[in-house]
């Protein structure tokens, strides 16, 4: 096929909790008749993120346009699931006029990137561009160092300071990536401390990325879509950790975090759930928690989304006939997370 024919796919990165699913709902909901596939990958056994989109019933997002891959990180399955989805996508007679890949919130988006160069794909499809979405209430507070010789300094104060944070790792090579930077939850902190985060990133970066602010992942898709990067072209400048650490091909892993599912029978005090959630994160050092909830006595199933302390509930649809009401959460931590003590904590505070 010719340059000019070839099908756009935007990559969506960013860290846990950052607004990715918020910001292709948004997207969706002002496509204006742009035929859209998704490409969703879950960290975890629960297809949260999918099943809130597949809510969206637009003709540009049927059910048939969401593919999710749930059977690990899609950096680490690109062989597996992500170049076998994309030949299907692109078998169909009725092919989308663009397509969206969610990433996990601890995906590397680099080997994504390069899968674009393989034999079949690359001929079809061009990486429109890679977008990075960033929590900027959470790195105003300080939840990642940017600032190396800080963290040395702790570490010297601190003997127990790990030499190397993995989710900071993690949190650079998602922004290495990027073509476009979304500094998202803008309404959350103060336009001295939105600078910040914004001089924090670009001083850690060799190339230059487009910023955008948004709140509540309200981008215009005319921003998100159409940048025409070819990122698989550029993929040698923007190099993982992983990548400049790891020159021998060493495989990439996921050792440092964990997650699990809990399901739940139905929640007797919503409020009094909500709250608990909070001590618990802060008490165990969850990453991320997120599901649905059944909550006694209500019509409509209740989505949960935390990051942190933060925590957003809403009921998003009616209990379907012949549905099983369950709460059913996914708890993303790192390694060393206490799951026992998790599960019973969620347990009690169920009622």
């Amino acid at each position: 096929m010719l340059n000019g024919s070839k099908i756009p796919a935007t990559v969506i990165t960013g860290f846990l909790g950052a607004g990715k699913t918020t910001l292709i709902r948004h997207m969706l909901a002002n496509a204006k008749g742009k035929r859209i596939a998704l490409i969703i990958n879950e960290f975890g056994d629960l297809g949260v993120d999918g099943d809130v989109l597949k809510g969206c019933g637009d003709e540009v997002c049927s059910e048939d346009d969401i593919v999710e891959l749930n059977n690990g990180c899609i950096c680490c399955t690109v062989a597996d699931d992500f170049i076998p989805t994309m030949e299907k996508l692109l078998a169909r007679e009725n092919r989308p006029d663009h397509i969206v890949i969610e990433t996990s919130g601890l995906a590397l988006p680099q080997p994504l990137v390069a899968a674009f160069n393989w034999p079949g794909i690359k001929t079809q499809v061009t990486v429109d561009g890679v977008v990075t979405v960033v929590d900027s209430a959470a790195v105003a507070a300080g939840r990642f160092a940017h600032d190396h010789d800080k963290l040395d300094a702790q570490r010297q104060a601190d003997e127990g300071l790990d030499h190397e944070s993995p989710l900071e790792e993690l949190f650079e090579d998602q922004l290495t990536a990027a073509d476009l930077i979304i500094l998202n939850k803008a309404d959350l902190v103060s336009a001295s401390d939105l600078a910040g985060v914004r001089a924090g990133i670009s001083d850690h970066m060799s190339r230059r990325p487009i910023f955008v602010e948004a709140r509540q992942g309200e981008v215009a898709p005319e921003v998100l879509l159409g940048l025409g990067i070819g990122t698989e072209d550029d993929i040698a400048n923007r190099k993982s950790h992983h990548e400049l650490h790891h020159a021998d091909g060493h495989e990439h892993d996921h050792d440092e975090f964990k997650s699990f599912v809990v399901e739940l029978g139905p929640i007797s005090d919503a409020k009094a759930f909500t709250e608990g959630l909070k001590a618990l994160i802060v008490t165990h050092d969850i990453l991320r928690l997120k599901g649905f909830a059944d909550m006694a006595g209500k019509p409509m199933r209740m989505v949960v989304q935390a990051v942190g302390s933060r925590i957003d509930t809403h009921f998003d649809r009616p209990w379907a006939g012949g549905e099983a009401r369950e709460t059913r959460l996914v708890v993303i931590g790192l390694h060393d997370i206490d799951e026992a003590a998790i599960r019973a904590s969620l347990a009690a505070l169920a009622g």
